[in-house]
């Protein structure tokens, strides 16, 4: 069986997905505050060899794990659970709006949900 990420599409429907996000991220006051001060393309191509690696594309992530990566975040500017929703909601638009179907989309926001806790320190 193809890997998520193949059945998704691969490089060119990831990428594209994580620069639509993004976007909706940006204009998101609830998540605008956490991004402001990043430069977005080393996060984006980041975002995208992380996403690679969690949907079992062939990118190895080499970041920070996502709880240090996080944790100012969490500690400093109140990242919190509302916050993480908001991000699967706008990735869940994202692939939908890229028409990828329902039944993918859950499978990828399953292996997202899975991050939960480290991203929020728990």
């Amino acid at each position: 069986m193809d890997s998520l990420y193949a059945r998704l599409g691969g490089e060119p429907v990831l990428a594209l997905a994580i620069e639509r996000f993004y976007a909706r991220v940006m204009v998101d006051d609830r998540l605008r505050v956490f991004f402001d001060t990043l430069d977005l393309g080393p996060l984006v191509r980041k975002q995208i060899a992380f996403m690679s690696h969690v949907l079992g594309g062939p990118e190895v992530y080499g970041g920070r794990d996502l709880r240090n990566a996080h944790a100012k975040l969490v500690h400093h500017l109140g990242l919190s659970d509302e916050h993480f929703d908001a991000v699967v909601d706008h990735l869940h638009a994202t692939l939908a709006e890229l028409g990828v179907s329902e039944p993918l989309i859950w499978e990828v926001l399953a292996r997202v949900a899975a991050t939960r806790n480290e991203v929020l320190d728990r």
